[in-house]
């Protein structure tokens, strides 16, 4: 016997009467009616051995920075449980709703704030109503979840063979077999057909802007086997809100304007992504892939200091071609330049856990440098209305 594995029973009806040993306890003898059950205690994961010989894993239990995944043996009806609101989906939904990642909402809302940025400075320039931007970023937010959503199906669909590799993703459903890649690509038509549907309420500029960044969601899973920079192509993509916001409010694109807010949005994604990375290093050595976090290695901080500056001096570059006041330098430029600080000075880069939270923590980023630009246009609509 693999000292790997603890062999439960062979086959259907077959008594077990050998005591076993597993995580150093002692199973009572007892005959087992159901499938057989291996344990693998190095990697958390068990897999249940149908008639016929057929190993089907049922779940994982991931690490402590993301969910916990588990479900007794002795139930009736085996189901993956998540330990949060997935867990109270149907059985047959929920793995849909964990492949798009909807529980862990921080794709989102990075997808998110580059269009929130630029629909609010496109309000600002044109002088635009309240209600006009605020319906525009309702309707790119719902873009923005069910986009990210179709994302994650496209990405575990390319890496469904690496995924089960790299110990942080073996639970993501494709891998795992919850969801077949036939079922997968039947999702992303919907997903994408719902896509279509919010980028059709735009005018005609804006949908072939929107269009045109499609190509760049369909290759970035691609780019981490060809180069150590897929964190640039997923920041080309990630941001692209960034110019079709400005085109959705204006009907043109001003790039004066919307070009440096891109270029630093790309910027600002390489400081996430690369954090990120840091959490799978060891496995995607193992793996064969590539990342900016594998590029930098012990020079990260450098590299990260630098793409922080860059990202906070377009961004200033931006609110300055853009004719922004001293609240949008004081929140957008200082704030954001503060937290960012804040996040590389305190980031442990061989901790996974510490990564994750320095990661998810770009909500706020995103979010401080949005408000400097409401408080502008707040600050500017008292002086005129009291003049």
């Amino acid at each position: 016997m693999s000292t790997h594995f603890a062999l439960v029973s062979l086959l259907r009806q077959t008594p077990c009467r050998t005591q076993l040993r597993l995580f150093s306890q002692p199973l009572t003898t007892r005959s087992f009616t159901k499938p057989a059950v291996f344990f693998r205690p190095n990697n958390n994961i068990r897999q249940v051995l149908k008639p016929h010989g057929r190993s089907v894993p049922i779940f994982y239990k991931q690490q402590h920075w993301t969910s916990t995944v588990s479900t007794p043996v002795d139930k009736k009806e085996e189901r993956i449980v998540y330990n949060n609101w997935l867990d109270h989906l149907p059985a047959k939904v929920a793995p849909y709703a964990f492949l798009t990642r909807i529980d862990k909402p921080i794709g989102t809302w990075l997808l998110f704030w580059p269009c929130a940025w630029s629909i609010s400075m496109a309000s600002y320039a044109t002088g635009g109503s309240v209600m006009e931007a605020a319906t525009m970023i309702g309707l790119f937010g719902t873009g923005a979840l069910i986009m990210r959503g179709a994302g994650c199906t496209i990405n575990d669909l390319w890496d469904r063979d690496i995924d089960d590799k790299v110990e942080r993703t073996k639970i993501r459903p494709i891998t795992s077999g919850a969801i077949s890649p036939k079922q997968a690509i039947a999702f992303l038509g919907l997903q994408l057909t719902a896509g279509l549907g919010i980028l059709t309420q735009l005018n005609m500029y804006s949908i072939l802007l929107g269009a045109t960044s499609l190509s760049l969601v369909v290759t970035y899973p691609l780019m981490k086997r060809v180069t150590y920079w897929p964190q640039t192509v997923l920041g080309l993509a990630f941001n692209w809100g960034a110019l079709l916001g400005w085109s959705a409010m204006t009907g043109s694109l001003d790039l004066s304007v919307a070009g440096p807010l891109y270029l630093g949005g790309v910027c600002w994604t390489l400081v996430y992504d690369t954090i990120y990375a840091h959490q799978d290093k060891k496995d995607d050595v193992k793996v064969g892939v590539k990342s900016t976090a594998l590029r930098f290695g012990e020079k990260t901080p450098q590299w990260l200091a630098g793409f922080s500056s860059a990202f906070v001096g377009l961004t200033a570059l931006a609110g300055y071609m853009n004719d922004q006041g001293l609240p949008f330098y004081a929140i957008s430029v200082l704030g954001t330049a503060a937290h960012l600080a804040w996040q590389l000075k305190t980031v442990n880069y061989n901790d996974p856990a510490s990564c994750w939270s320095k990661f998810k923590s770009n909500t706020w980023t995103g979010g401080i440098l949005w408000s400097g630009i409401v408080a502008d246009a707040a600050y500017t609509s008292i002086q005129v209305t009291g003049a």
